[in-house]
């Protein structure tokens, strides 16, 4: 089984690409993604062992609305086209923080949206905390808007992309995790010492789900939000056999 204690050590670094950066790391956990997302890329290319019935997913969110998972976090990218000097954005900008000996960004944050940008020497920008598509790209624009003002009118905002989608759900009934692990576990990981949920290996689409005993479901790793919606519509009638 996949040992996920190690990434916990590992430092966040710059992002040297939007495709670098999808790459599951630590950097993830500061960014809200859990980093158990890790283990989404050590699985093959099978196909999944269970068969849902069509008329099953197509209608689980339609006749219970109130069971769609709700967006928590969205991490984003950008691209400001220059090079930056963090010192000086961090003595001109308001609510920025730079402290190179803990993290080689500056930390800048927005109140509405209610975000977070890290701002690397680079340009490269990484926002998170955004509850919607629209909202992470708003805030991004705003984040280069203000590094425009104070002193930097070269500034471009280009290569906006959606690094990582998070979203929950509530089933609201117990799940048997042990059955659930025993039936699927090719692309399930339970070790209860180490952390309380089950963790479930999507193909299709290709997601991480975090199972609780309770019913909660966080579902990590999406690009779009379709994507969270069709993995909880494939996996509610699996947990449904596993009450």
């Amino acid at each position: 089984r996949p040992n996920t204690s190690n990434n916990l050590n590992s430092n966040i670094s710059e992002p040297r690409s939007s495709q670098n950066y999808s790459q599951p790391s630590q950097r993830n956990l500061l960014l809200g993604a859990n980093p158990l997302q890790n283990l989404a890329n050590n699985v093959g290319t099978e196909q999944m062992s269970f068969q849902v019935q069509d008329s099953q997913v197509s209608n689980i969110l339609t006749l219970r609305p109130d069971l769609e998972p709700v967006t928590q976090n969205i991490v984003s990218t950008a691209n400001l086209g220059i090079e930056l000097n963090l010192q000086q954005i961090a003595l001109k900008a308001r609510n920025a923080e730079y402290n190179p000996k803990r993290f080689a960004a500056v930390i800048m944050r927005l109140r509405e949206p209610k975000t977070t940008a890290l701002i690397f020497k680079s340009g490269k920008m990484v926002c998170t905390g955004a509850k919607s598509e629209e909202d992470s790209k708003v805030a991004s624009r705003k984040f280069a808007r203000i590094i425009q003002k104070i002193g930097y009118p070269q500034v471009r905002f280009k290569e906006f992309k959606i690094q990582n989608m998070v979203g929950s759900s509530d089933v609201k009934f117990p799940i048997r995790l042990d059955l659930l692990l025993l039936n699927h576990g090719k692309f399930a990981t339970y070790e209860p010492e180490i952390f309380p949920g089950l963790i479930y290996r999507m193909i299709n689409p290709k997601v991480v789900l975090l199972i609780f005993v309770s019913g909660k479901l966080v579902i990590t790793g999406a690009k779009e939000k379709k994507d969270i919606n069709q993995a909880f519509e494939q996996m509610y009638p699996v947990l449904e056999q596993c009450r």
